[in-house]
């Protein structure tokens, strides 16, 4: 359900008053004021009431809010600290030559095994290929033992790739950099916090949820109107249009008109003697 809020709550702070409402509603029963909630009014039909009303209700609490939004606003504001800037020159000023070092390095420990195993691959299948062949080329032996050569290169070269790999996995264990847990909300942010939301169902919602249930009207859906300051619940209701028609009857009687007189060709004026 979309929030109605005051229009000096800030965006980030619209989900704190739609919480609190709620768990209001939620122990509602717990209050002895708010024990007749179900009998005129439901839980759902106080919310939307307080939700057209939200300006209303953090109108109670404004000061504590600002408050809270000042010392949360001071803390953000406060400068970021630099070492991390400086580290971050260092390594990369004094680390460039080994980073490239260490780049040739993996490039060449992931090549050379694949390229020694494609040669292996090559050699041998071409040499048994070739003894096959009646009369049987004098090199295909050559070709073999050259295959032979490479497979054992391929092992070599995969035992170096791993024991590059344990040694770099090492090192980034060493100088791995831990994570810091989520910092603490700063215990005066907090209090400000607190006292808001303190405010803001105390003087804010208990009281209208209160109102609203000692109302008679509520429960219409339209309550009769009230007078400006007269209570917290807000006027939710109208009142039918009066239309009148344009000039009432004290402006004068209702216009009218007769029908024409119609004589007969044949009927002359006065001055006509009868024919």
């Amino acid at each position: 359900m979309h929030m109605t809020s005051a229009p000096h709550l800030l965006t980030e702070d619209r989900p704190e008053f739609d919480r609190l409402l709620d768990e209001a509603l939620r122990t509602a029963h717990d209050r002895p004021e708010l024990a007749t909630l179900g009998e005129r009014l439901n839980a759902e039909q106080l919310r939307t009431m307080a939700l057209g009303a939200s300006a209303l209700l953090t109108a109670a609490a404004a000061a504590e809010y600002d408050h809270y939004v000042k010392v949360r606003e001071e803390l953000r504001e406060e400068p970021a600290a630099g070492p991390a800037e400086g580290v971050a020159d260092d390594g990369g000023g004094g680390g460039g030559g080994g980073g490239g070092g260490a780049g040739v390095s993996a490039v060449v420990a992931v090549l050379a095994p694949v390229l020694a195993g494609a040669a292996m691959m090559i050699f041998l299948l071409v040499g048994y290929i070739l003894k096959l062949i009646e009369p049987e080329p004098a090199f295909a032996d050559t070709l073999l033992t050259t295959g032979w050569f490479f497979g054992a290169l391929t092992a070599v070269a995969i035992l170096v790739a791993a024991i590059g790999l344990l040694v770099a996995a090492v090192r980034n264990s060493a100088t791995e950099v831990v994570p810091q847990p989520p910092e603490a909300v700063p215990e005066e942010v907090s209090r400000a916090r607190e006292a808001w939301l303190h405010a803001l169902l105390e003087r804010g919602i208990m009281p209208f949820l209160r109102d609203a249930l000692a109302d008679p009207t509520a429960g219409t859906g339209f309550p009769v109107p009230r007078t400006p300051g007269a209570g917290r619940i807000p006027d939710l209701g109208y009142t039918r249009p009066d239309f009148t028609s344009p000039g009432g009857p004290a402006q004068g009687t209702r216009p009218g008109y007769t029908a024409p007189d119609f004589t007969s060709p044949d009927f002359g004026g006065p001055e006509t003697g009868p024919q």
